[in-house]
């Protein structure tokens, strides 16, 4: 009886420091908080991100906000180290490509239909907004997908985001219910 009992605690201690382990370096529960990322994901969305893996553009990253480290902020990369950035006539453009935004393609079509004529993203170049050309080693250029409303790296006070200020990769949204799956 006594072996059981101490056989018990120690598979509990055990099962306890894996999922600690698991916690800290593995995997780290977020929450959106606002509405920059709106429709994608919205305010007070509850997600799960992965602390492992490189960051890849259009990965939507929770990072500690650089204006401000006692909150954090979950935006979407669109600038690797190196690359130029631009926006014309609603297009992204890198390293002066057109890449598609089809994670924004239903947002861009209801913006048009509420009758706005502007475009959902504002013409810009990554010079014009920082100063920079390209986006420097080790750092990361972000924005939010509700773009008329986010905080985001197009912005002074948050700039270039450096690597060691994300915390890893949302990969599934739990909360609400409504919202749950695969955060693409």
């Amino acid at each position: 009886m006594k072996k059981s009992w101490i056989y018990d605690c120690l598979w509990l201690v055990t099962l306890a420091v894996i999922l600690v382990a698991l916690r800290f370096y593995i995997f780290s529960p977020i929450k959106v908080q606002g509405e920059s990322m709106m429709p994608n994901l919205i305010d007070g969305e509850k997600a799960i991100a992965l602390k492992v893996g490189d960051i890849e553009r259009f990965d939507i990253v929770p990072l500690k906000a650089p204006d401000d480290p006692s909150l954090y902020y979950v935006k979407r990369v669109i600038g690797l180290p190196g690359d130029t950035i631009s926006y014309k006539d609603d297009m992204l453009y890198v390293n002066e490509k057109p890449l598609k935004e089809d994670y924004l393609n239903q947002y861009k079509q209801d913006w048009q239909n509420a009758g706005n004529i502007e475009p959902l993203t504002p013409d810009f170049t990554l010079e014009e907004m920082t100063g920079q050309a390209t986006v420097p080693a080790n750092t990361y250029f972000v924005l939010g997908d509700n773009r008329q409303v986010s905080k985001d790296s197009r912005v002074k006070e948050v700039g270039f985001i450096p690597e060691k200020n994300i915390i890893g990769k949302a990969k599934v949204s739990f909360w609400p219910p409504s919202q749950w799956g695969k955060i693409e």
